[in-house]
C-alpha cells in the first residue's frame, strides 16, 4: 500500500527512532509499503519515520540513480551499479573518506535540493528483512543514499548539514511545506 509521506515540521521527522525486534507488529507489510511508497515518489530512499513510523528501519535503492545516467556520466562514481537493501536496526560504526558536496533532497521536503557534504563512505551494522545480522562497508552515492536515510532515523535531515545562513533563507519555503503550501505528486501528511 502506497502510504502519505510526513512533510516537514512533523514532530516524528525530529525523533531518534527505536530498534524493533524480529516481532513487530506488521514488520514485512512496513517492509513492501516502504518499496511501494519509496517508488510512487520517485525516491531512492525512505525511511520509517517519513511514513510516521518512529522505527529504526528505511530502505535504498541506489541502483535506479545509475539506471537513469546519461552514457557519458557511466562509470563516474565507484559504487556502480547501486545497491538495493533493507536496513532494520542500522548503526553507524565508522565513517571514512574525505567529506563531498552532492545535491540532495528529501520527499519530507519536497522542492527544496541542496549541496549537502557527506563522507566518502560508512560502515554500519544492521539486520537484513530476514533479520541477519550484517556489517557492510558502502562508498559513493549509495553512502550517501544510506547516510541521508540514516539521519532521519536519528532525527535528523539533510537540511541540519546547512551553514546557518542557508537555513535562514529557505526559512519562508519550508514553512510553506509545514502549512501544506506545495504541491507534490505523492500524497503527503502535514503538520496541524
Amino acid at each position: 500500500m502506497i502510504l502519505p509521506i510526513v512533510a516537514y515540521g512533523t514532530p516524528v521527522l525530529r525523533k531518534i527512532c527505536d530498534d524493533i525486534d524480529a516481532d513487530f507488529p506488521g514488520l514485512q507489510q512496513l517492509i513492501k509499503d516502504l518499496w511501494e511508497t519509496m517508488y510512487n515518489s520517485n525516491g531512492v530512499g525512505i525511511a520509517a519515520p517519513q511514513v510516521n513510523k518512529p522505527v529504526r528501519l528505511f530502505v535504498i535503492d541506489s541502483e535506479q540513480i545509475f539506471s537513469n545516467q546519461e552514457e557519458d556520466e557511466k562509470g563516474e562514481y565507484p559504487d556502480e551499479p547501486g545497491y538495493k537493501g533493507v536496513f532494520i536496526n542500522a548503526h553507524i560504526i565508522n565513517l571514512d573518506g574525505e567529506p563531498w558536496a552532492y545535491n540532495e533532497g528529501c520527499l519530507s521536503i519536497p522542492k527544496i535540493r541542496e549541496d549537502v557534504l557527506r563522507n566518502e563512505s560508512v560502515t554500519l551494522t544492521y539486520l537484513d528483512e530476514s533479520f541477519v545480522p550484517t556489517t557492510k562497508t558502502f562508498i559513493g552515492l549509495t553512502a550517501r543514499v544510506i547516510l541521508h536515510e540514516y539521519d532521519h532515523i536519528d532525527g535528523k535531515l539533510f537540511i541540519d548539514h546547512l551553514k546557518p545562513l542557508k537555513r535562514t533563507l529557505l526559512k519562508r519555503k519550508l514553512d510553506d511545506i509545514t502549512k501544506g503550501k506545495v504541491k507534490v505528486d505523492y500524497r503527503m501528511i502535514f503538520p496541524k
